[in-house]
């Protein structure tokens, strides 16, 4: 019985020692590869002027798009980070591997639909959305930013929009 006992407990420990280590070998994987990828915790969306016209940061929203029937908007989207902070790009990283989906839009009262910004003097390039006013009426839309195949991230709450 003795033996038996202390069998258990090399394979105990040796089974535990085999779970920290993988454990710890896929955290590093998680951390270390996030090249490419974007690590949002929201969004904001801006009018041409500059105006935030609506935030998301972790599950907390305000502002929505408000628009007249044939008339269009567009706005800039900039991801924000952990402390609520915009996301910068680095001049290295490919902006063409990334992209953006709009989903859950009721188009019959807009359009929503994503394009690739550029931005002039200081400004970067970026992600926006032109969202075009079709009838009177409310819709709002998912916001997902797309990364080979996967969302990096999907808004918490859908983006209200008001067509007068």
């Amino acid at each position: 019985m003795q033996i038996f006992v202390r069998t258990m407990k090399v394979h105990t420990v040796l089974l535990l020692s085999s779970m920290l280590l993988f454990t710890n070998a896929c955290e590093d994987d998680d951390h270390d590869d996030h090249e490419g990828h974007t690590d949002a915790e929201g969004f904001i969306l801006e009018d041409e002027s500059g105006n935030e016209v609506y935030r998301e940061f972790e599950g907390a929203m305000s502002g929505s798009i408000t628009l007249s029937v044939g008339e269009t908007l567009e706005l800039s989207v900039h991801f924000l980070d952990h402390d609520g902070e915009e996301i910068e790009h680095d001049d290295d990283h490919d902006e063409d591997e990334s992209s953006l989906d709009i989903s859950e839009n009721n188009t019959s009262i807009a359009t929503v639909v994503p394009e690739e910004h550029e931005g002039t003097g200081d400004d970067h390039h970026g992600k926006a959305i032109e969202v075009t006013g079709v009838s009177a009426g409310s819709t709002n839309f998912k916001l997902r930013l797309m990364h080979d195949g996967h969302a990096d991230y999907t808004s918490t709450n859908n983006v209200p929009i008001t067509v007068n």
